[in-house]
């Protein structure tokens, strides 16, 4: 059975469903409740936030379809947001003017635990690869490192 399809379960503090486990935690920090969505087949919660006090006051209050509808909106959202910014650390691009005509310069960068590098690639209007090197990991991309490498016949910077 993958993670897509485990059994649903509602219960008042944890529910599992669409491909998110819902679970109501007692707060570490204060004598409050906390909740922690997980998406299935990842190790660590993509969101953990304060959880409603029940009726009692003492015991949370119990998970629903709204509230869990909502929480995975908001989990979705938070995953989505850090994959965003996780591509924008890895993936940089200029474009430049050189020679009459305009050259995009991407670095793409490769964290590999063993051997990380980059890989930096310029292309014309037309899509078409001009050059590939591969560069250290810090490279700094901006318009002058571009134009520099443009200039310099595309070698593979210091």
């Amino acid at each position: 059975m993958d993670a897509e399809t485990l059994e649903a379960v509602h219960e008042d503090r944890l529910w599992i469903d669409n491909g998110w486990t819902a679970k109501v935690i007692k707060n570490e920090d204060d004598d409050g409740w906390a909740v922690a969505m997980t998406r299935h087949g990842e190790s660590e919660p993509a969101l953990v936030g304060p959880w409603t006090m029940g009726r009692d006051k003492k015991n949370p209050k119990p998970l629903d379809v709204s509230a869990f509808n909502t929480l995975v909106k908001t989990a979705s959202e938070v995953r989505r947001r850090a994959e965003q910014h996780q591509h924008a650390l890895l993936h940089k691009s200029v474009t430049v003017s050189a020679g009459g005509e305009s050259i995009t310069v991407v670095l793409d960068i490769v964290p590999d635990e063993y051997e990380p590098h980059a890989v930096l690639s310029a292309k014309n209007v037309f899509d078409e690869q001009l050059a590939s090197v591969k560069v250290r990991p810090n490279f700094k991309l901006n318009t002058a490192s571009a134009s520099a490498w443009i200039e310099g016949g595309f070698r593979a910077p210091g």
